[in-house]
């Protein structure tokens, strides 16, 4: 079988210990977890985690059933990247007076759909959401430049077919 990335979603009650221990599942089959994003969700006092990882389809079957075993989780899924939309966001910290001194970068800015979030007299903070591939592309772009800081977050994601997650959480937390 072939590897693929795959978007693990995790519903969970926000107990203490829990990522701990959905790290550890796949820890324990060598599995590297490419990006883990945690937030509330919809229905209240119920977390979701969107875990990124590559590898085959038997894999992430067997892990979810390790995931679900958790007393904390209500349910888990998998999905493609074909299955689902998805982002990231990232902030690139850069020296105020290059926005200045090198028209460049306003352009690299502008064509690449990222937006100016705040400017101080000795840097200036650039925001871009999208495809890992977009921010990795301006990245690069901005790198020549020097950038003072960088940091990505993980995926965020939702599905394409419509998955009814808040009747089914509704019935099983009843």
């Amino acid at each position: 079988m072939q590897k693929e990335t795959y978007t693990v979603s995790v519903y969970t009650e926000n107990n203490l210990g829990l990522l701990n221990r959905i790290s550890t599942i796949f820890l324990k089959r060598r599995i590297n977890i490419e990006s883990l994003t945690v937030s509330n969700t919809e229905i209240e006092n119920v977390s979701r985690f969107i875990i990124v990882v590559k590898i085959t389809e038997d894999q992430v079957k067997k892990i979810l059933g390790q995931i679900e075993k958790q007393i904390e989780v209500i349910k888990a899924y998998y999905h493609t990247n074909e299955e689902s939309i998805y982002i990231q966001s990232a902030l690139f910290k850069i020296k105020s007076h290059l926005l200045f001194d090198e028209r460049q970068i306003q352009n690299i800015i502008k064509n690449s759909s990222a937006q100016i979030v705040t400017v101080s007299p000795e840097f200036f903070v650039i925001e871009k959401s999208g495809r890992k591939e977009e921010i990795e592309a301006l990245y690069n772009e901005l790198l020549p430049f020097g950038i003072m800081q960088f940091v990505r977050s993980g995926r965020i994601s939702v599905t394409k077919e419509e998955m009814k997650i808040s009747e089914i959480l509704k019935k099983q937390l009843n």
